[in-house]
């Protein structure tokens, strides 16, 4: 009889896991909270460690094929002139590709061998030794051998099974809103950034259909609701006031967008990522990502810990103890730096914004 597997999330990580398994002979199901498999516009890379997973899986071609058109990034100062240009494609076969294009891709992989549950999730888990029993919210309760989180930041999985959020939760100090335009982008080539202390415009080209990012220092905020849309539009219309260039028109298109994305930077770390017969995997585990790296955390976890369920069949605890000490290696680092990282891509004040870009200047010019 072959071996079950409750993926929770059908994203980045989700999809990549339920791939790497249903190969390996397990039998997959995915319960995703949304109606459909939609996914975020915005842009995340696939590099390094996730480069060789995604050519096994055979769909390398594919990223590339649906690749953002991106060449460079243009840096603005606060009235909008340019003051240095990047190159994005340095030869080292990274892919840029929007999320959605990238879930879409992964879904492919795997929709004939794993059964999909939408709008559900898990409300309850009790597991033994043996297996995991899984209550859901719309559907028949069933009973799985391997319960894996993969549903982000906010896992109800790490929820029900670890504790409350916060206790595993750190806030960056930014909050993150981006918007997809639908239309052409003004310079379909380029990324371009504009920062003032504290506060960063982003627009990007995508596939020939513009998107703006705006990330901003804040303190936390305990009381604005995760789906409150009308709120959070209000937010970050308050903090973007009276910065010039094109800030007005992208808040005015901001705020007549019928959705939004919208959410803290925030480290998530735990002591373990297993208990028992339930793993979390991706951001679930060990979110943080400033640069686009968290689609390639997510990959490369995720083949590691299908690979550690094949080497140990009947020993599931110590394939997820080998799974998470090989993985924490590619993500300490990460959350080590995730303040550098944010310094970097927000200078808070003027000295250091000053400081960045004049570093941006000589890698222009080198």
């Amino acid at each position: 009889m072959k071996r079950t597997a409750l993926i929770s999330g059908a994203g980045i990580a989700g999809t990549t896991v339920a791939y790497w398994l249903s190969r390996n002979g397990w039998q997959t199901t995915i319960v995703e909270r949304a109606g459909d498999l939609r996914s975020s516009g915005n842009p995340v890379d696939v590099r390094g460690p996730a480069l060789p997973v995604t050519e096994q899986m055979g769909i390398l071609p594919d990223l590339r094929a649906t690749a953002t058109q991106a060449k460079g990034m243009r840096i603005l100062d606060g009235a909008g002139h340019p003051i240095a240009r990047l190159p994005m494609s340095p030869g080292n076969g990274d892919v840029e590709i929007l999320r959605g294009d990238l879930a879409r891709v992964l879904w492919s992989t795997t929709e004939h061998d794993t059964e999909l549950i939408v709008d559900d999730t898990i409300t309850e888990l009790r597991q033994d030794a043996d297996g995991v029993d899984v209550t859901f919210e719309r559907s028949a309760a069933r009973r799985f051998d391997l319960v894996i989180g993969a549903d982000g930041l906010h896992s109800a999985v790490r929820r029900i099974a670890f504790g409350p959020e916060r206790e595993f939760t750190d806030h960056v100090g930014l909050y993150v809103a981006t918007v997809q335009f639908g239309g052409p982008p003004a310079n379909p080539d380029e990324v371009e950034l504009l920062n003032v202390p504290g506060r960063l415009v982003g627009l990007h080209p995508g596939r020939g259909e513009a998107g703006a990012a705006f990330i901003f220092r804040h303190p936390e905020l305990t009381g604005l609701g995760r789906r409150d849309i009308a709120a959070q539009k209000q937010l970050v219309t308050e903090v973007y006031q009276g910065i010039g260039w094109r800030v007005p028109e992208l808040l005015d298109r901001m705020r007549d967008a019928d959705d939004i994305y919208f959410d803290a930077v925030t480290r998530v770390q735990l002591d373990s990522w297993s208990r028992g017969r339930i793993t979390l995997l991706g951001d679930a585990a060990s979110c943080v990502s400033l640069f686009g790296d968290g689609s390639t955390m997510a990959i490369a976890g995720a083949h590691r810990l299908a690979i550690a369920l094949a080497d140990s069949p009947t020993d599931p605890q110590a394939a997820l103890r080998r799974y998470e000490a090989g993985h924490r290696k590619l993500t300490n680092p990460k959350q080590r730096r995730v303040q550098l990282a944010a310094t970097l891509l927000v200078p808070a004040h003027r000295l250091t914004l000053a400081a960045r870009n004049t570093v941006a200047r000589v890698l222009s010019r080198a």
